[in-house]
């Protein structure tokens, strides 16, 4: 294929439509920011900033501590998204690696890699799959109506009496609110 060669008319379309049907059946986003939690975590321990003649090395005695913590992190990002079933393993391990990366790693690579692990494993805790959409047969186009909420429907008490009713006489013995004057506790609620 040469370079003047013309896509398929319409195939970014279908594979951005791919990408996205397989990103929501995954707890993608969690992923993706564990993930990203690893490089920081992994990165300042052995960085070397220089400024003029100047170098400033951010290294710990615990690099490889760092670099432990940041590899899982990377590892856990990439399993969610391709074993979505250890999403509560994953995000509670992230969300413990982040805390052990504060200590370790230069406050959890200056914050950034412990915040992004943190809320990557929150969401990954919180992730749930939902249900597959129901097929709908071709050419049929629901009404448009037929969505709208029905009306509450009108409930009477057991012994037929409208539950709603402000009548004293008619709530009878089946109040137990504790607020009616008929039972003499004028609102105040005994405690036994």
């Amino acid at each position: 294929m040469s370079a003047e060669t013309p896509a398929a008319p319409g195939q970014f379309t279908r594979r951005r439509l791919q990408f996205r049907s397989w990103r929501g059946t995954r707890p993608f986003w969690a992923g993706l920011y564990i993930l990203l939690a690893g490089f920081p975590i992994m990165y300042f321990p052995y960085a070397h900033l220089q400024i003029g003649n100047l170098t400033v090395a951010m290294a710990t005695t615990a690099g490889a501590g760092s670099l432990i913590i940041g590899v899982l992190l990377v590892v856990l990002g990439i399993s969610l998204w391709y074993q979505k079933h250890i999403r509560t393993f994953a995000g509670i391990a992230a969300i413990l690696l982040a805390l052990v990366s504060l200590p370790v790693s230069n406050f959890g690579g200056f914050i950034m890699g412990f915040l992004l692990a943190l809320v990557g494993g929150a969401m990954a805790v919180a992730w749930s799959p939902g249900a597959p959409p129901k097929p709908q047969p071709e050419g049929e186009i629901p009404p448009a109506g037929d969505d709208a909420p029905e009306e509450a429907a009108y409930y009477t008490g057991p012994d037929g009496v409208d539950a709603d009713s402000q009548d004293p006489k008619a709530l009878g013995e089946n109040d137990l609110s504790g607020t009616s004057p008929v039972n003499g506790a004028n609102g105040r609620h005994s405690a036994g």
